[in-house]
């Protein structure tokens, strides 16, 4: 088992290796590409540098070890397994990086969508401790572990609970994520609004996936800065959902509002289609803040005194999927 201030070196050691971008780690990501064809490279590149820059530097380290008092050495380290969603590039990751820092061992099944990024970085591990295969490994069926974290949607949820709810677990559901805009929006704002909505194709549960606008909002600034996605017309898996939500609203004779890039819908559901974002008109702010306060579909809401534009996609050690504390749920097992 390794000590606390050697896994620690070790991800310190992984975060500097991903920024060094080597060519090794390039082809990897274009191997990812080739698998998944939604893992674009830059997408892929981006994840993983807000993961080192974000989780594996030595004072986030160091400062979460304090935090939640993981000790030098863990006397009886339990066996978790992971589930990993595969919905953008490195997603499960989080969930292994808390195991291996508060000194657990991880059974990992990872997504068959995500599959080659976290091996590849896992292997550089191994290459530069051969013992941390002890401490992680893969497997199909998880079996015999002492805890469980699984990420799915609603329905794999279901059978997560019927399998694992015996065990200590983190059943994580499908999510989604909001803005509240005011009409006061800078163009700067709006344009990181278009990460937001816009980053990994829209796909993660920290993508804004709706907007909530004072009536008479007028569309055409957040329109303009969408542009600078336009290159997504481009990719075909993203064009065809793109030309599908299109035929939709044409049959139905329904209004939208488009830049080429994506459609905008007025629409009350929070989630909405690839390609789609969706809007509702309010005159109180203070309603619609007490609907979202009551939905636990909600993952984050971006907007002036919420997560701040832009940064919807790039969160802290802290902001857990779900607002489960995952290093609590580890250290207290």
């Amino acid at each position: 088992m390794l000590n606390l201030q050697h896994r620690i070196d070790l991800l310190v050691q992984l975060g500097e290796f991903i920024l060094e971008n080597n060519s090794d780690w390039e082809d990897a990501r274009q191997r990812a590409a080739y698998a998944n064809a939604w893992f674009i490279p830059q997408f892929s590149d981006l994840a993983a540098k807000a993961i080192a820059t974000e989780f594996l530097t030595r004072p986030v380290l160091e400062s979460i070890t304090t935090r939640y008092g993981i000790p030098e050495e863990v006397q009886q380290p339990k066996t978790i397994g992971i589930v990993m969603a595969g919905n953008i590039p490195l997603v499960g990751f989080h969930d292994w990086l808390c195991v291996f820092l508060s000194g657990h061992n991880a059974l990992i099944k990872p997504s068959g969508r995500d599959n080659i990024l976290f091996r590849f970085l896992l292997t550089q591990l191994y290459q530069w401790e051969v013992t941390i295969q002890n401490q992680t490994g893969f497997a199909e069926m998880l079996k015999g572990c002492d805890a469980y974290i699984a990420t799915g949607s609603d329905n794999s949820a279901r059978y997560f609970d019927y399998y694992f709810g015996k065990y200590p677990h983190i059943i994580r559901k499908n999510r989604t994520s909001v803005a509240i805009l005011d009409g006061t929006e800078t163009s700067e704002e709006l344009e990181k609004l278009a990460d937001d909505t816009h980053l990994y194709f829209g796909l993660g549960c920290r993508n804004v996936t709706k907007l909530y606008v004072p009536t008479a909002y007028s569309f055409e600034p957040v329109l303009e800065a969408m542009r600078k996605y336009s290159f997504f017309f481009e990719h075909s898996k993203f064009k065809n959902n793109y030309d599908y939500q299109l035929a939709i609203h044409l049959l139905n004779n329904k209004y939208y509002m488009t830049n080429g890039s994506i459609l905008l819908s007025e629409n009350e559901a929070v989630f909405s289609p690839i390609s789609q974002l969706n809007y509702s008109f309010y005159t109180d702010k203070s309603a619609v803040e007490k609907e979202l306060d009551g939905n636990n579909s909600i993952q984050c809401i971006v907007g002036h005194g919420y997560t701040p534009f832009g940064q919807a996609q790039v969160p802290g050690w802290t902001d857990y999927a779900d607002g489960v504390d995952t290093m609590t749920f580890l250290v207290t097992l």
